[in-house]
């Protein structure tokens, strides 16, 4: 076991725009900080580029009726920073840091090519801002994307990646970025993955309730890396985490929308009651092949343990590519 230094326990969480942490990796988050580990996320933009997605609110009465597509915009612009905080205060971050980019918008769009957007910042100046938040918060352990992104290739969840690698390996170095504070080296990084064995699972629980499933062949083809998991974290004790934080982010998410709430708490947590990651770096030892890991801390100090009774999750392969007639009844 790594001999932590006196620093409090931290995991620090990298994502593109406000509602990601509702989508990726929320329960995770929310187990964490009641077990006493201080939780901080970095939103690296202002989501200033997303559309509404709840039709509702425009209705007669809502925030967004009678308004003209620019006006949506600018609406979108003010309630989305207050959303990201509603969402923030469910999950139980202890700290939400911007790290102060414009949202690129959609692979080729024409707000790729704004000065101020992610896509076109610095990657020098982006990692030097993140290595400056690293050792000023002091993570042990840092979440980001990975370095598979086929299934959403956004470009600014690909320049989450481009950031965070080089911001690991630079924050405890000191010959990198003087100015932004007395070095620090994590211990830990993951990466967030989807597996496809939860994306079936799910799936199957919603053919059984619904008799239909919003997962078609395309998604429940997607490229897998189930194979790559090395750590599986039990949530089913925190699946309110990702539908509060989903609900509090009301123009991006339709809370009529079965793709995010088919299945209610209880219902996800008894199809698939695991959070999934793929430990990328890693100071303090790797799980052999055959092990899986149930704590993000483990080789730093011990924060999860099986419950009495309760067995370890196995390891995952990757399921056979599938139609849509998975899990229909006979």
């Amino acid at each position: 076991m790594f001999e932590a230094p006196e620093s409090p326990l931290c995991v620090l969480t990298i994502h593109a725009h406000p509602d990601d942490e509702a989508s990726k990796g929320a329960p995770t988050l929310a187990k964490y900080h009641d077990l006493g580990v201080r939780t901080v996320l970095v939103c690296c933009t202002g989501g200033e580029e997303g559309d509404l997605q709840n039709p509702a609110l425009r209705n007669e009465g809502g925030p967004f009726h009678g308004m003209t597509p620019e006006e949506e915009k600018q609406q979108l612009a003010r309630i989305r920073p207050v959303e990201l905080a509603r969402s923030a205060q469910i999950i139980g971050f202890d700290q939400v840091i911007m790290l102060g980019y414009r949202d690129s918008g959609m692979a080729e769009s024409p707000p790729n090519a704004n000065p101020d957007c992610f896509h076109q910042a610095s990657l020098d100046e982006a990692v030097g801002r993140l290595v400056s938040i690293i050792r000023r918060e002091r993570p042990q352990v840092i979440i980001t994307y990975g370095d598979d992104q086929r299934g959403y290739p956004h470009p600014d969840h690909l320049k989450v990646h481009d950031i965070s690698v080089p911001a690991f390996e630079r924050a405890g170095d000191d010959m990198w970025y003087p100015w932004a504070g007395e070095p620090w080296q994590p211990l830990k990084m993951y990466y967030s993955v989807w597996s496809r064995t939860r994306l079936i699972a799910v799936h199957e629980a919603m053919l059984a309730k619904l008799g239909k499933s919003p997962y078609d062949d395309k998604w429940l083809n997607r490229p897998g890396q189930d194979e790559r998991i090395t750590t599986r974290i039990d949530v089913a004790s925190h699946m309110y985490a990702r539908s509060g934080s989903l609900r509090a982010h009301a123009t991006q998410v339709d809370p009529n929308e079965s793709w995010w709430f088919g299945l209610d708490d209880d219902e996800l947590a008894t199809s698939y009651p695991y959070e999934d990651w793929v430990l990328a770096k890693s100071a303090v030892g790797a799980p052999d092949a055959d092990v899986v890991e149930i704590d993000l801390f483990t080789g730093i100090k011990d924060v999860i343990a099986c419950e009495p009774g309760q067995s370890l999750p196995n390891r995952l392969t990757s399921p056979a590519l599938v139609g849509t007639e998975v899990g229909e009844p006979a």
